[in-house]
């Protein structure tokens, strides 16, 4: 139901701070809280209920107590969604900062059968002016950093700076997503082309989970490559000739059917109380107002 990147800013480790901490925990709430929220049949008081990308991310960060700062993009899959009284899926995406996200899907040629994968979605980075060194940040700091910092500067950032996209979801779609160091270092038709050379027309479907980690792999493989010297020097990447060496998580999932075994699989009754717990942290205020946003 939901999948993220989040890639730490490793400035703050001159401080002192661990750039890791607030990336893993936010990704840890977000997944928590939307897989909470998002199950089919899921029973919860109106202020609880999942109400789009921007209040479930701003719930999350107010959950969290770890310092730093990162960059985001987060992939919510809402089965509730409904045109014209019949249930239509939707993907929600919300991006802060330069991580990025790609959709690719099957067209289906009458002649020649399923088709390649063809982009159809691809948001863009978000960056102070376009320099690559200054993204736009979901961060909380102390005064080592910035002593007139208060967490009402990052929920500004949440509610008025983020980008959301939202796309029908159809099964058999596949969605990459991935730090700047995969799209700073590789075009999009890159991308695509190692997508289909794992994943050519005729796969069944749903594809097995190691293709799509070969996915994963190779496209990381294919990044660290841009910035080695090669027969013919170095290669042109998106941010210039040779690319950048950088820290790079990328990651590839397939739209599947929902079914029982799933359900099962990702709720264990364990769990529930878990997530209950999770949203009782939250302050009836930060509860009131996130159910407005």
């Amino acid at each position: 139901f939901i999948l993220g990147v989040a890639d730490g800013v490793s400035q703050v480790e001159d401080f002192g701070i661990d750039a890791s901490l607030l990336p893993n925990e936010l990704l840890k709430v977000c997944e928590e809280l939307g897989m909470y929220q998002l199950l089919p049949n899921s029973k919860l008081a109106p202020q609880d209920q999942y109400r789009g990308p921007i209040p479930l991310i701003r719930r999350a960060f107010e959950a969290t107590e770890s310092l730093g700062s990162l960059t985001v993009v987060l992939a919510i899959m809402d089965n509730s969604t409904q045109i014209h009284g019949k249930a239509h899926p939707m993907l929600s995406v919300i991006t802060i900062g330069d991580c990025e996200l790609l959709i690719l899907r099957r067209g289906q040629d009458l002649q020649e059968g399923a088709s390649p994968l063809q982009l159809v979605c691809h948001t863009e980075m978000q960056r102070i002016n376009g320099h690559a060194q200054t993204p736009l940040q979901l961060a909380r700091v102390d005064a080592r950093i910035d002593p007139h910092f208060t967490e009402g500067i990052t929920i500004e950032v949440i509610e008025k700076g983020s980008a959301v996209h939202c796309v029908s979801a159809h099964e058999g779609d596949i969605v990459i997503m991935g730090s700047d160091g995969v799209f700073d270092n590789l075009f999009l038709h890159e991308i695509v082309d190692i997508c289909n050379l794992v994943l050519p027309p005729g796969q069944p479907s749903p594809v097995h989970e190691a293709q799509l980690s070969h996915v994963a792999t190779l496209i990381v493989k294919a990044c660290h490559d841009k910035t080695e010297f090669g027969p013919g020097g170095l290669r042109q990447a998106p941010i210039g000739q040779g690319g950048k060496k950088d820290d790079t998580s990328v990651v590839v999932a397939e739209v599947v059917q929902w079914t029982e075994a799933r359900m099962k699989t990702f709720m264990p009754a364990q769990q529930k109380h878990q997530w209950q717990a999770l949203l009782d942290r939250l302050s009836p205020n930060n509860r009131e107002d996130c159910s407005q946003g």
